[in-house]
């Protein structure tokens, strides 16, 4: 059993992630701490747990093993290596930081302190990417030369996304730093580290960051990646596409399905069940003294490609 609190309750995800550690039979729910003292009042209430006002004293106390970050993104670095520097497990959504800089100090603190870091990267844990990560890995499709992944939604369109999310100091950015996350995390697992980058990025109802948005990779090997977002898409579905030399994988689509052609046709595998949640996967590795998943090597490399997006808007 482990003890857990709450950082920030600012992200779209924090009651999801906070119901999901509630209900985990091997941890508990201590204390809670946000920047804002009502919001964080009213959210300890909701989880049972105490609110403590001051984010040093939350970290010196004896009933927190761990922490779950879902601050605003602006403040990532200082609570992430507060809490490292203080022995304390490490859960945060994404992205990492906005710069890479910013993230190898972070990765420093984390490394240095030995704690169990998680960065919340649930693709990675489907069941449909862990056969493509394989397929891909023991060279089905060949040499893959081409990926594209598209992930959009109706956030912005639909009204439903917070305001805090178009707020270009805390979030960094719009859907890109925010949905595309997912895309360039499975491009750098998928595809290896890119050499350039290129991006367009629009506004079609928000003004301050897009909501609308295509980063372009190019890779040593002459291989393309790209990453579709947008907060402005309507019953548009997640579509992954993977090229090599031997052949296609197609997953998503209208069909939600996950498929290959390497000259007989197309083939429907039979996927992998899916790992644990994220979050669940990291309290599995602290209570069993594991290795925890999406470590802070991967959060860094996300910060380094989404720096390299931000920086090739034409």
């Amino acid at each position: 059993m482990i003890n857990i609190a709450l950082v920030g309750t600012w992200h779209v995800h924090f009651n999801g992630y906070a119901r999901s550690a509630a209900n985990n039979a091997n941890c508990r729910i201590t204390a809670l701490w946000d920047p804002d003292a009502a919001a964080g009042e009213a959210a300890a209430q909701t989880y049972g747990c105490d609110f403590e006002p001051d984010y040093n004293a939350l970290l010196a106390r004896p009933d927190v093993d761990a922490v779950m970050v879902c601050t605003s993104t602006d403040m990532h670095k200082d609570v992430i290596i507060k809490a490292a520097q203080a022995g304390k497990h490490i859960f945060t959504e994404k992205v990492l930081c906005f710069t890479e800089a910013d993230a190898l100090e972070v990765a420093a603190s984390v490394k240095k302190s030995g704690v169990k870091f998680t960065i919340s990267f649930p693709w990675r844990a489907r069941g449909d990417f862990k056969w493509i990560k394989q397929a891909v890995d023991e060279g089905l499709i060949g040499k893959v030369n081409y990926c594209r992944m598209r992930n959009a939604h109706n956030g912005a369109s639909s009204h439903w996304l917070p305001a805090s999310f178009y707020d270009k100091a805390t979030c960094g950015g719009g859907a890109m730093m925010d949905l595309g996350a997912h895309s360039m995390y499975i491009l750098n697992w998928l595809m290896g580290e890119p050499e350039k980058a290129s991006s367009a990025f629009t506004n079609v109802i928000v003004n301050s960051v897009e909501d609308n948005a295509v980063t372009v990779f190019t890779y040593k090997n002459g291989a393309i990646g790209v990453s579709e977002t947008g907060f402005v898409a309507e019953n548009n579905p997640f579509q992954l596409e993977l090229v090599g030399d031997k052949g296609t994988i197609l997953s998503g689509g209208f069909l939600d399905k996950c498929c290959y052609n390497v000259g007989d046709g197309w083939v429907f595998p039979r996927l992998p069940k899916g790992d644990p949640s994220p979050l669940d996967a990291w309290i599995d590795a602290i209570v069993n003294g594991t290795e925890a998943p999406f470590g802070i090597d991967d959060a860094v490399a996300l910060t380094k490609v989404m720096e390299m997006a931000y920086a090739a808007v034409m």
